[in-house]
């Protein structure tokens, strides 16, 4: 196990968005539930631009997303960082990994591992059939981290009590893409170490990897958030908002409109008079209200057409 001795103190909360487009009702929804939830416990609110991405990347979305919520009043601690720049840290980890010969390279194409018959949460799992391979210096392939037999368990706060078996469900999974992208599933743990994150809100489609972040972490002997997955609002066909699926982006003149929406949508019930309030009294009357508990336990919820 790879040591770490710092400590995390108080409430710390992020939203951490990539820049593949502009703020839609989907994200803010992640935005505004970990917002109010850090700022109702009188924590700290941190913004994380997730742009490792870099063929998804939209020109000018990081600028845009930022205005955006300036723009609805969302005040963030801190310097935002950006993924694009921690590298150096990520490759550093790997180093680690590799030093504990719990990380190879894996040169199957995605074919290769299409025709596995054992079928996991997230699809195919992958069948070690690179588990021997040495992991050297420089690129080779992408980089798998080794999975074990063992049970990961957490309890999330709307969902309860979440376990899976790794081997079983996920298989070995990719650390650093055979295009030298590293992986969302060691950036979010690394980066939520590094900026003392003790609570995490975010969307239920991220909690399924929830246990491989756990994993990682076990592994660097970094301490687990407290999490908590909002449910994913989806349009009349059932697919998650979001630039692949055309969202439309937030309609910015009318920003206490848009974040009455966001509340009723995570369960809260805002009085009919605030939708003639401004955004001050609009976060006053959040702050003072917002109750977890309302929030709907299922992890899809659609989202009607406006």
């Amino acid at each position: 196990m790879i040591k770490n001795t710092t400590s995390v103190l108080g409430y710390r909360g992020r939203f951490a968005p990539s820049p593949t487009g502009e703020l839609h009702f989907g994200s803010l929804i992640a935005a505004v539930g970990s917002y109010l939830d850090a700022k109702s416990h009188g924590g700290e609110w941190l913004v994380r631009i997730e742009d490792l991405d870099k063929p998804r990347e939209v020109p000018g979305a990081s600028y845009k997303i930022l205005k955006s919520l300036e723009a609805l009043g969302m005040e963030w601690d801190h310097e935002v960082i950006y993924q694009d720049q921690r590298k150096d840290i990520y490759e550093s980890v790997l180093t680690m990994f590799n030093k504990c010969k719990l990380i190879y390279p894996c040169t199957c194409t995605r074919k290769e591992i299409s025709n596995s018959s054992i079928t996991g949460i997230s699809g195919q799992i992958y069948a070690g059939t690179c588990r021997n391979n040495i992991q050297k210096d420089g690129y080779f392939g992408a980089v798998r981290i080794k999975t074990n037999n063992n049970i990961i368990e957490f309890k999330d706060t709307l969902h309860g009590l979440i376990n899976q078996n790794l081997q079983n469900e996920t298989g070995d999974f990719i650390l650093r893409r055979s295009d030298k992208i590293y992986a969302y599933q060691l950036a979010v743990v690394v980066d939520d170490f590094a900026q003392g994150i003790t609570n995490v809100v975010r969307g239920a489609d991220l909690l399924d990897s929830t246990p491989r972040q756990i994993y990682l972490q076990k592994l660097l002997g970094y301490s687990t958030p407290t999490y908590t997955h909002l449910p994913v609002a989806v349009n009349n066909n059932g697919e998650k908002l979001s630039k692949q699926t055309k969202a439309a982006h937030l309609d910015l003149s009318s920003p206490v409109k848009q974040l009455i929406q966001a509340v009723n949508f995570l369960g809260q019930k805002p009085p009919i008079e605030l939708q003639k309030e401004n955004i001050m009294s609009f976060w006053e009357w959040a702050f003072v209200n917002w109750n977890p508990k309302k929030i709907h336990k299922k992890r899809i919820i659609q989202f009607p057409d406006r």
